[in-house]
């Protein structure tokens, strides 16, 4: 099983816009406090990978989460392909020089954690930021596809709750080498976390705006081209009545604008196959504009989801049927 996309927090479910604010308040009153405690500072190497148990997860894990996204690896002795992604996973958290820590777990000591997380195989990985949990990947997966889930993480951890990681003690690292300067930040990073940050307040207009902003000078920036139907999504359904919309689509399905609110609605609640279905069906009932109005919305909710999930893979492919 490969690793999934992650989507950024709060993209495709409103109530998780309220549960990421709520979370990084959270976490900047507990990085508040471990401050006044004389906490935060710079930590080894060593440190940034953690064998945890039962007894410690609150601490180890979710307290941590505060301060800096927690990988964990569920792993066991007799498991085969654990064996090629734990190190590989030990390494990363080293490289990324304290923007993650990486947790372990052995499964065979510590059921009662496996079946919280609903483990139903391993080697799997999950994450803690913030508090929240999610399931990163399950299975052996290429170097390359980790390192890019990992980006997103940290990216989701920056942006959505303000964990900009730990500070590593170059000296503490092996030969002594300092640690990598960070790189420079690009010319439309402001523009982008004004963007995060219109999102994180529910104003999914200026969100638009800062996204559109972006484009304006970098058209083919796809941050800001998934930023912005993201955001154009939840500024549609955002004075919906839920109930109607829901209804009119059931009541007519030959009406275009109702079946079109319906799969926003659909897409925002979590429901991406549903979405996915209505339209597809749509365009099989329709011609001409209305056909081209429904196709148009499918490909903008495409965007939303992510050109790699295997979701969309599979509407690209039923969508090319209905329309040839």
């Amino acid at each position: 099983m490969q690793p999934r996309n992650m989507s950024m927090s709060g993209v495709v479910d409103l109530a998780a816009v309220k549960a990421a604010q709520e979370a990084k308040a959270k976490a900047e009153q507990a990085r508040a406090e471990a401050a006044r405690q004389g906490g935060g500072g710079a930590v080894t190497p060593a440190s940034l990978v953690i064998d945890v148990d039962e007894a410690g997860f609150e601490q180890d894990v979710l307290q941590r989460s505060t301060e800096v996204p927690v990988v964990i690896d569920f792993w066991a002795e007799w498991c085969e392909p654990c064996k090629q992604l734990s190190p590989l996973l030990e390494r990363l958290a080293v490289e990324y020089n304290g923007r993650f820590v990486l947790a372990k777990i052995d499964v065979d000591a510590n059921q009662m954690l496996m079946q919280q997380f609903g483990v139903q195989g391993i080697p799997a990985v999950f994450a803690v930021v913030a508090g929240q949990a999610l399931p990163l990947f399950q299975g052996a997966a290429a170097e390359a596809q980790i390192r890019g889930t990992l980006d997103q993480l940290v990216q989701v951890a920056e942006q959505r709750f303000g964990l900009t990681g730990l500070t590593v003690d170059a000296d503490a690292a092996p030969g002594g080498s300092p640690a990598p300067q960070e790189a420079p930040a690009g010319p439309y990073d402001a523009l982008l976390e004004a963007a995060v940050q219109a999102l994180d307040a529910g104003d999914f207009g200026g969100a638009v705006q800062a996204y559109k902003n972006v484009l304006a000078d970098d058209p083919g920036n796809m941050e800001a081209k998934l930023g912005l139907a993201q955001a154009e999504l939840l500024q549609r359904v955002q004075g919906l009545d839920p109930q109607k919309v829901r209804r009119d689509a059931a009541e007519k399905p030959g009406d275009v604008a109702a079946q079109i609110a319906g799969a926003d609605l659909d897409l925002v609640g979590g429901h991406v196959e549903d979405a996915f279905g209505r339209l597809i069906d749509t365009v099989r009932r329709t011609a001409g504009d209305d056909r081209d109005a429904v196709r148009v919305r499918l490909l903008e909710l495409f965007e939303v989801v992510g050109a790699d999930d295997p979701r969309v893979v599979a509407a690209r492919r039923a969508l090319a049927r209905a329309l040839f």
